[in-house]
């Protein structure tokens, strides 16, 4: 484990009826982000995620105008924020943040 911050994980969770926000938002990121990761479309809870979601990934320096821009846009959306130091389950249980509604996550994978 670093407790340095090598990146960032935004999990955009969405549900049948919301997709196409989450399709219309991860649009617009790809305009205005092109330096950021977006991985493939999970329409089934996947790890320790408990609704479908898609993934972006950025660097530590995107931080300061990727989440401002997430806070103000994701609209139903919500979105799961947390850092990568190598320690999966201190990333995804104590450094953590959420943009709307939190979830429970599924966490017993990080704890074996």
């Amino acid at each position: 484990m670093s407790d340095e911050i090598q990146g960032y994980h935004a999990h955009v969770y969405y549900e049948p009826d919301t997709r196409g926000q989450a399709e219309q938002l991860r649009a617009q990121m790809e305009q205005l982000f092109p330096a950021c990761m977006y991985g493939r479309w999970h329409d089934k809870p996947v790890g320790p995620h408990p609704s479908p979601m898609f993934q972006i990934a950025f660097d530590a320096d995107l931080f300061p105008r990727i989440v401002p821009w997430l806070m103000l846009h994701h609209g139903a959306l919500t979105i799961f924020l947390h850092p990568e130091t190598g320690d999966d389950l201190a990333d995804h249980e104590r450094h953590a943040m959420w943009i709307g509604a939190s979830q429970t996550l599924k966490l017993e994978q990080f704890r074996r």
